[in-house]
């Protein structure tokens, strides 16, 4: 492939459908769902992919069954717990993108644990958007903006200073899993110009081989960015 993308953001979908299609509660999903993540996350080393996000909870996840929620909160803080070291270990440097302060005290130790313990990783920058929404970033980031300088230039550069993850650039392709074809108030503003790839797959079943084929169709897309 002649065409890396250097930042691969991914709409995780299908959780659910996978458990239900088995006759299994929703929650055996979101546990299988975890081996997908560390098979993308080997995937992008391997293909020296340097931006990975993987959008893992939204601000609209809040309307699932409280029980759903906790446990998906539950689920997150375990595995950061388990795997920080090793993820530290190889290099990555890891960012949760959202409005973190409202999740669970718990939950918030272990991502700021693992943010400081990765941060001056030099590989995979891994970013997982946690209670996230792209509107609600970017009125987060004007508010922000405004509250520490009202007389300041309002451009994008100066938004996007006070974006979750600031340093995050613009996504070259979007991939969203079991066939859905929307972007549900991920990265909107990141994503202005990303090539987007659908797939029927569904997450817990998407491997790497499903990986190398966005990426092998991402290579074949003329990105012209409005020109000609």
């Amino acid at each position: 492939m002649n065409q890396i993308p250097v930042h691969v953001a991914i709409i995780m979908d299908g959780n659910g459908r996978w458990a239900q299609q088995r006759g299994l509660p929703r929650f055996y999903g979101h546990k299988e769902g975890i081996s997908a993540v560390r098979r993308v996350v080997k995937a992008s080393k391997q293909e020296n992919i340097k931006y990975l996000t993987l959008y893992s909870f939204s601000t609209e996840n809040w309307k699932r069954p409280k029980e759903e929620v906790e446990f998906l909160f539950s689920l997150m803080e375990s595995q950061l717990r388990e795997e920080m070291n090793s993820l530290h270990q190889e290099n990555i440097r890891v960012r949760f993108a959202g409005r973190i302060q409202l999740l669970p005290e718990k939950l918030q130790t272990i991502i700021s644990d693992t943010e400081k313990l990765t941060d001056a990783n030099t590989g995979l920058n891994l970013t997982f958007a946690v209670n996230y929404g792209g509107r609600q970033e970017i009125l987060d980031a004007i508010k922000r903006m405004l509250e520490e300088n009202r007389n300041c230039l309002i451009n994008e550069d100066t938004i996007r200073k006070f974006f979750y993850v600031p340093e995050l650039p613009d996504v070259d392709l979007l991939i969203r899993t079991a066939g859905e074809q929307r972007l549900s108030n991920f990265l909107i503003w990141q994503s202005v110009y990303a090539e987007f790839y659908f797939t029927p797959v569904l997450w817990p079943d998407f491997s790497e081989h499903d990986f190398k084929q966005a990426l092998e169709e991402f290579a074949r897309r003329k990105r012209r960015f409005g020109g000609i």
